[in-house]
């Protein structure tokens, strides 16, 4: 089997696969508990708004430390990083499987956040430092977001199954095995980065400004959800994350080794790159919690029982991911957004076809089908774009803005959605349609988002592919005014 980078196998399909296997438990954690709160809830007495933040305090600490996450890999080195945030996450899921009462779950899922937060963008990082850029680099991508995207996808399907035949802690103890051959195997495989002479530092205060600003937009918006914008609870914290954004530009322009470079700040392919993860993630995350709520709520069906019915959506994600990089040479990167945004809102729209009676299994099946295929070949668009306008200094905090808007993504999507579902009633059809319209009105933004992307990358200046000291500087000077410049 031919290597991606080189001939050695650390640069081969084994360490790919290492970094697709860490991303999947990670991706999967923050679906795979939903189905399990009923059992958790009574287990360790959580009350009806303490329970979302068994959610909410994973998806909080992930998506605020990531873009931190994803510059302390490229300072301190990328397998480094990558293998303590997943030595992190799985002595955490240790923790969660072992709590003992609602604040242990809760705080337990705060260190897995942060575990996960370095864990996922050096990961990412390390994929595009394998491979070469081209066809190799289009597969390697296919099969990271088929396996992060069906990470997401299945925790729909194996959170039903856990909790009603082995009990929810066994949620969070799936995870410790799979950390620990992850680990053994990342050691022997992944291949050791050369920190080289002089290299940067780590710009703390863009760390913290950036997490400080992620970190109160996920928890304003969730309080949006929960209680409107009629309390200063809801709206403080969105005002408090508009003036951290503003002071981490300023920021970021006057510091010689910023965490993000401006001209990532002002790239339309940056920027569509993130505002497209953000859109796919929130609206397929918001309809696959409603149709897991319709099935159980509405018909009636067993957690075990109703997650028979969510494989067509794993198979969908992987069949659309590994097509994906075939579009992308073909149709180009906003094409193939576009392409992925039509299948994601089509089956979305389905959903309001729902009856209120019976198990419409055809019916629920083909619309999974047809939004997981193109969750797929979106994904795989977004991430190709994100990762093509990173020079190599700057892969790992590209990909933790590129995880981060998919993390507040589904945190946006599931805070506003639900609340306004639920305001309609849960326990009829009212309440599903509001929810199935608005995901589908995302998707429809997320289009529009995808004219933000090129048509096809341009071609990058010959010092990106030199390694002369000086080429390389002149480039990451460059780079730091606009890459797509």
């Amino acid at each position: 089997m031919r290597a991606f980078a080189g001939n050695s196998i650390r640069s081969g399909w084994t360490s790919v696969a290492v970094v697709c296997v860490a991303q999947f438990v990670v991706v999967l954690d923050v679906t795979i508990v939903t189905t399990a709160l009923p059992a958790i809830r009574p287990a360790l007495g959580f009350g009806d708004t303490g329970q979302q933040w068994i959610f909410t305090a994973y998806a909080l600490v992930f998506g605020g430390l990531l873009i931190c996450g994803g510059r302390v890999a490229d300072v301190f080195g990328h397998r480094r990083i990558f293998l303590i945030g997943l030595g992190l996450f799985t002595v955490a899921s240790v923790g969660c499987a072992l709590a003992w009462s609602a604040a242990a779950l809760v705080a337990a899922r705060v260190v897995q956040g942060a575990g996960a937060a370095l864990l996922s963008p050096a990961a990412l990082a390390m994929l595009t430092t394998l491979t070469k850029p081209g066809e190799e680099r289009r597969r390697a991508v296919g099969w990271w977001t088929a396996v992060a995207a069906g990470g997401g996808a299945s925790g729909w399907v194996l959170g039903g199954l856990i909790t009603e035949y082995a009990g929810w802690r066994w949620v969070f103890a799936v995870n410790v095995p799979i950390g620990l051959v992850a680990l053994v195997m990342g050691l022997l495989v992944l291949p050791a980065g050369q920190r080289k002479p002089g290299a940067a530092r780590l710009d703390l205060g863009g760390a913290l400004t950036a997490t400080a600003g992620l970190s109160l937009l996920v928890y304003g918006l969730t309080g949006v959800g929960e209680r409107g914008l009629g309390q200063p609870a809801s709206w403080v914290p969105l005002l408090l994350a508009a003036a951290a954004l503003v002071i981490l530009v300023r920021h970021e322009s006057r510091t010689p080794d910023p965490l993000l470079p401006i001209g990532l700040l002002r790239s339309r392919a940056v920027a569509g790159a993130n505002l497209t993860a953000a859109a796919i993630t929130a609206a397929t995350s918001s309809a696959m919690y409603l149709s897991v709520l319709y099935v159980q709520q509405v018909l009636r069906v067993p957690a075990g029982r109703a997650s028979l019915l969510f494989p067509a959506l794993n198979l969908a994600v992987i069949a659309g991911s590994l097509t994906g990089p075939r579009l992308l040479k073909v149709l180009g990167a906003r094409h193939t957004l576009l392409a992925g945004f039509a299948g994601i809102a089509v089956g979305i729209i389905s959903l309001l076809a729902l009856p209120s009676e019976g198990l419409p299994v055809a019916q629920l099946l083909a619309a999974f089908a047809v939004v997981g295929a193109g969750l797929g070949v979106a994904a795989v668009a977004s991430t190709q774009t994100g990762t093509n306008a990173a020079d190599p200094e700057y892969r790992g905090v590209v990909s933790g803005v590129l995880n981060s808007a998919a993390q507040v993504g589904t945190a946006v999507g599931v805070a506003l959605l639900l609340p306004l579902a639920a305001s309609a009633g849960l326990d009829t059809m009212a309440g599903y349609h509001i929810g199935f319209i608005g995901a589908g009105a995302i998707a429809l933004a997320g289009a529009f988002a995808s004219f933000l992307v090129p048509a096809r990358p341009r071609q990058r200046n010959r010092a990106s592919r030199t390694s002369g000291s000086a080429e390389t500087e002149l480039h990451r000077r460059e780079l730091l005014r606009d890459p797509w410049s």
